[in-house]
């Protein structure tokens, strides 16, 4: 792997989704190109469907088997599928939600290969690829499920805001019963240890979300709070890290405490949700920590009432793609740093030069 440029695969998601026009048109501007070496997963009539409905010229693929022959300086495109299905932009379509599976799988396959160092997923529609494949509930429990990964959390990423999730795609009558204190616990340690690797954060300060208003407002709005997540925060807390909480979270982010943490750990899908994409709609970036493979995606979905038109914003898909690469990088230069750890006494020697 090239350190500088890393090889970055990228699905198409949902075909008659904005997927293929963010890649189309993101990949149009060749600067890009510096910095990774892009390998999409995608139909070939599906990208010239689009590149003709944009009336673009670049970017022009290259085609390739696998991301093992991807070749620096080029728009790389692994078939995902000959099917050529009618492309309706716009129109959901079990036909379209089987496309947008076949291409993550074949993405899956050459992340498991060791030939990606990252993948950046395009939206996709969860019902029309539950209807192809029944439980299916989204790409990261099916991304972590297929690298063999058990402990992970979404994480939401902005230039100043992170925000993890306890639990995701839950109906809201089932989230009190899922939350337990072991598995805060591991949302902690996974949403630290990321910051620390991937974000660069030596020492990172995380905070904890309430379950209920006002974070049960001493036991009078939920007990939640007293029996379940203080527990979990003492625990982590007690190993050193720094977890404080819970807070609650209409007054956390109304009075910008949140500007004070690396990390926010929320409670469930609408309570870290809402407040990020207030703050970052348009430039957030939807990352998996706890992966052996850097995974990011826009933080929207396919926006069928924008397919096709060439007006859909490309900020966060783009952001998706830098986040990726500077994430490898961060990986990178973290496992450099501590490879090879001095003992402490050799630091200290080193350092006040004393012959002990």
């Amino acid at each position: 792997m090239d350190k500088i440029k890393p090889v970055i695969g990228i699905t198409q998601g949902d075909p008659n989704g904005v997927g293929l026009e963010l890649i189309i048109r993101t990949f149009a501007d060749e600067h890009i190109y510096k910095y990774c070496t892009p390998v999409v997963y995608a139909s070939p009539k599906s990208f010239v469907f689009y590149k003709k409905q944009l009336n673009l010229q670049e970017p022009m693929y290259h085609l390739v088997q696998s991301a093992s022959e991807a070749k620096a300086g080029r728009l790389n495109l692994v078939v995902s599928s000959d099917a050529g299905m009618e492309i309706t932009p716009g129109q959901p379509s079990d036909a379209a939600g089987k496309e947008a599976l076949m291409a993550l799988d074949k993405a899956l396959v050459d992340a498991a290969a060791g030939h990606l160092q990252a993948m950046v997923t395009a939206p996709l529609d969860k019902n029309t690829v539950a209807a192809n494949l029944p439980g299916f509930s989204g790409h990261t429990g099916y991304i972590a499920e297929k690298l063999g990964v058990d402990r992970y959390a979404m994480v939401l990423v902005s230039e100043n805001l992170r925000v993890g999730l306890v639990t995701e795609h839950l109906p809201v009558s089932q989230i009190a019963q899922a939350i337990t204190t072991d598995k805060i616990v591991a949302k902690l340690n996974i949403l630290h240890t990321s910051l620390r690797e991937d974000f660069a954060c030596t020492k990172p300060r995380i905070a904890v979300l309430g379950l209920n208003p006002h974070a049960g407002d001493g036991g009078l709005l939920g007990k939640e709070e007293i029996n379940i997540i203080k527990p979990a925060i003492a625990k982590v807390f007690g190993e050193g890290k720094l977890v404080y909480g819970p807070y609650s979270a209409d007054s956390f982010f109304g009075s910008g405490a949140y500007k004070t943490f690396d990390g926010i750990l929320a409670m469930y899908h609408d309570q870290g949700l809402i407040p990020f994409k207030t703050f970052a709609f348009y430039d957030g970036v939807n990352y998996t920590a706890g992966l052996n493979l850097v995974r990011t995606s826009p933080d929207h979905g396919t926006a069928y009432d924008l397919a096709g038109k060439g007006t859909c914003e490309t900020l966060s898909f783009r952001n998706a793609i830098y986040e990726a690469i500077g994430i490898v990088r961060n990986r990178l230069q973290h496992h450099e740093d501590y490879e090879n750890p001095l003992p402490y006494a050799e630091l200290r020697r080193e350092k006040f030069r004393i012959d002990f």
